[in-house]
């Protein structure tokens, strides 16, 4: 493994543990409201929950970090709309986050960069924190990776056809201190498989076996659960998902352990989902299919609902609110919001992003990701970034012009 050298002077150790006994505050939100950000790595309040290097701020720090065509690294500042350039990587093909992270995969490698602002939940409140920006390097493997990623950690399967492949999980306490470290790293002889941490450990989806392994964080196999042609895996604040062609997998985790519960699809619904979304962390998960159709998961009650949007479907997501919001982006570059409860399509924009997915060598990277207020869009060809209200019929709210190619996208800071 190879690392390029830091974007930023300054040394960045956040990540260091967080300090016990941090003092609770009414429920989603940070400290006080008239609470400054510190300088010098303090924490707001009392000095609780306080990590070196960074500083603790009173709102999240929301940005859209994006990577051109030509693998420049950008970021969008959504308070003061202020864009600056984090850096430049090899242009890459796949990106994947927690929020804080991005994973840029292309063959051979997935370049690390670390954004520089995240939230952390403490179960009932949330504290924000912003630090110096920069690209901590690449991971190196043999074949396509294929990366997973929560705030529970970073598996990568790097894929080589035939010959098998690579399944590595990052120490992601190493990784929030700025140093790429892997867990484990095994060879399987398993095209189509990846890696979903878990407390503790990670699920390796292993599709040449049919079963989803789990093992802890040296790769030591604990237990086994069938999954046959496993595909699409996402955390919510239940579990981690697995999707399997028969339903999913759910890996619940509590202080006794982790156990892994199945979850049928129910009869005469549509095709399969192929891969999940949601606004990060809630029970909810939207799954598109390959059909008009998609999913919704709701691991909380462990039931599937399904709906038909009438239409090809190309993103969807779950913005599970309490109208049970889904936002769909549709194959003409329409966004369309759907009411999770009855299906029915609720409002729709004109086509944004229609030169963007007309174009093969773009289109796999347009994306939507949602956060409690918004739900953003990427639009490469239009040289544009979207920000929309699903709770005001899905209204442009803001239009971000950037004088680059958003090929690949993530919200960063929640």
């Amino acid at each position: 493994m190879r690392t390029r050298a830091p974007l930023s002077l300054v040394a960045l150790t956040a990540g260091a543990a967080l300090l016990a006994g941090c003092q609770a505050t009414p429920s989603g939100s940070a400290a006080s409201p008239d609470a400054d950000a510190t300088a010098g790595g303090e924490a707001l309040g009392d000095g609780h929950g306080a990590i070196a290097g960074a500083r603790e701020l009173s709102e999240p720090a929301l940005h859209l970090t994006s990577i051109g065509t030509d693998g420049t690294v950008h970021h969008l500042d959504l308070i003061d709309e202020q864009s600056e350039v984090l850096g430049d990587i090899a242009p890459a093909d796949t990106l994947d986050s927690d929020g804080r992270f991005l994973f840029a995969g292309r063959e051979g490698e997935v370049s690390i960069i670390d954004s520089g602002v995240w939230t952390w939940n403490h179960i009932d409140h949330f504290h924000y924190y912003e630090a110096p920006s920069r690209i901590l390097g690449e991971l190196e493997g043999s074949g396509t990776p294929r990366t997973v990623t929560s705030d529970l950690g970073a598996g990568v399967y790097f894929d080589d056809g035939d010959r098998g492949g690579e399944a590595v999980l990052l120490d992601f306490d190493a990784l929030k201190k700025g140093d790429i470290v892997e867990s484990f790293r095994l060879d399987l002889d398993a095209p189509g498989s990846f890696v979903a941490p878990i407390p503790g450990g990670a699920l390796i989806a292993d599709a040449g076996s049919g079963e989803i392994r789990r093992v802890d964080a040296s790769g030591a196999e604990l237990d086994t659960t069938p999954c046959v042609e496993p595909a699409g895996s996402i955390a919510t604040n239940v579990g981690v998902v697995v999707g399997c062609a028969d339903g999913a997998v759910l890996a619940v985790s509590d202080a006794a352990g982790t156990t892994l519960e199945r979850i049928p699809y129910p009869a005469g619904g549509p095709s399969r989902a192929l891969s999940f979304a949601n606004r990060e962390g809630r029970p909810t998960v939207a799954g598109r299919t390959e059909s008009s159709a998609f999913w919704l998961l709701d691991t909380r009650e462990r039931s599937w609902t399904s709906h038909d949007a009438g239409e090809r479907i190309v993103r969807v997501t779950a913005v599970d609110d309490a109208d049970e919001t889904v936002v769909a982006l549709a194959a003409d570059g329409s966004v369309i919001v759907i009411s999770g409860a009855t299906g029915e399509q609720l409002s729709r924009t004109e086509p944004l992003v229609a030169v963007s997915l007309g174009d093969p060598a773009l289109s796999a990277g347009v994306d939507l990701v949602a956060d409690q207020r918004r739900t953003y869009l990427n639009a490469p060809a239009e040289r544009s970034l979207f920000e929309l209200d699903p709770a005001d019929g899905g209204r442009v709210a803001r239009t971000f012009t950037v004088d680059h190619a958003p090929a690949l996208f993530t919200e960063t800071g929640r």
